[in-house]
């Protein structure tokens, strides 16, 4: 009875000081963007290629992307995961057609959400 007592106690103790120590991750969902891409009409762009830029000055060179490229797919839609809650911004182009002095520039993101944007190129 001793033993069984003994050995629930070490296995208690174990588990206890596992989850006490083990690094948590507060965050269960990442915080996702999802970019639809259509041109000027409303028509979805399959194809077209995303980049992700933190300000306006890498936006413009080009230079230090976030994230992408990436391609659209069949819905025109390319998904980014695990970014930081803040605005981004996008560059889109297909072909001639890109959003250049269109809708560069996200809201700021919801933590732990799936966020939505639309961007139009031309």
């Amino acid at each position: 009875m001793n033993k069984i007592k003994l050995s629930f106690l070490v296995l208690s103790l174990t588990a206890f000081a596992f989850f006490q120590f083990t690094p948590k991750n507060d965050q269960v969902f990442k915080t996702n963007l999802r970019i639809t891409i259509q041109d000027d009409l409303g028509n979805i762009q399959e194809g077209a290629v995303v980049t992700l830029y933190d300000n306006n000055e890498d936006y413009r060179s080009g230079e230090n992307a976030v994230a992408g490229p990436s391609e659209t797919d069949s819905k025109g839609r390319v998904t980014f995961k695990g970014l930081e809650a803040k605005s981004y911004f996008v560059d889109a182009t297909k072909g001639k057609m890109n959003n250049n002095m269109l809708g560069v520039q996200t809201d700021t993101l919801v933590e732990g959400k799936l966020n939505k944007a639309a961007i139009v190129i031309q």
